[in-house]
């Protein structure tokens, strides 16, 4: 349904706290805490995860799942993964030349 990694995500782009997502969901803080502090997808209660995942699309964010298209409109992030499912933060950026990327000046 959500991972923890998307939970951080969604409150930084919100630019609010854990304390204040804990009052949008009508949750306790260390209930928010404790979903945060999990590896990847997050587990517990279905009513509490609907509840954090309700509070955070009120809001604005729009979580999406993996080989999900994204339906909204707006600007957004993803992370992308490699081939083995890991983070693929290495990855060249689109927004640099390659040859700045790996030193070689043309």
């Amino acid at each position: 349904m959500i991972t923890s990694q998307q939970m951080r995500a969604a409150r930084a782009l919100l630019g609010i706290d854990q304390r204040q997502l804990a009052g949008l969901a009508g949750l306790s803080l260390p209930t928010i805490q404790r979903m945060e502090a999990s590896d990847g997808q997050v587990r517990g209660v279905v009513d509490t995860l609907v509840k954090v995942i309700r509070a955070l699309e009120v809001q604005g964010i729009e979580l999406i799942g993996d080989n999900a298209p994204s339906t909204g409109r707006g600007r957004g992030v993803r992370l992308r993964e490699n081939v083995e499912g890991k983070s693929a933060g290495n990855i060249a950026s689109a927004l640099f030349d390659q040859t700045e990327v790996d030193g070689t000046r043309g």
